[in-house]
């Protein structure tokens, strides 16, 4: 048996709109909000009462998805994520191919994004850099040069 796709990627932010807001800017659709709860729900995920909202995000033309959550029941736990270093175990960022990067940064830093390093140059290939955007979320951002 093998895997079919990945479906999405999920990131859990006290506030979704903000969250909403930053990755419509980075340029990915709403493609819907929804709330989530029920026995159902809390069986899947192991929380007893749970009650959530989720933002699907899509990237326009493509497979690519976030699913951006919300706990309203329990609440979420924050265990400093948010301001861990880019060598941290765990879920350590995602990475988008976009065409200006610089223009990108600047949109982004609008809504209180903030370089983690510089925007760098990789040979002839790529510029790159992270940024911290809403809830800590460390994004990378690739520009394909040539």
């Amino acid at each position: 048996m093998a895997i079919q796709r990945l479906d999405n990627i999920g990131i859990v932010v006290a506030d979704l709109d903000a969250a909403v807001a930053f990755f419509v800017e980075l340029g990915m659709e709403l493609e819907g909000r929804s709330p989530i709860e029920g026995a159902w729900a809390g069986s899947v995920v192991g929380l007893d009462g749970m009650r959530s909202e989720i933002a699907m995000m899509r990237v326009p033309g493509g497979s690519g998805r976030l699913e951006l959550s919300t706990y309203h029941s329990p609440d979420a736990v924050d265990i400093g994520l948010g301001t861990a270093p880019s060598n941290t175990l765990g879920l350590h960022r995602v990475m988008f191919a976009v065409d200006d990067i610089d223009d990108t940064v600047e949109r982004l830093g609008a809504l209180g994004a903030t370089l983690v390093g510089e925007i760098v140059r990789y040979e002839d290939a790529y510029r790159l850099c992270y940024l911290r955007g809403p809830e800590g979320i460390i994004v990378a951002l690739a520009e394909q040069l040539g």
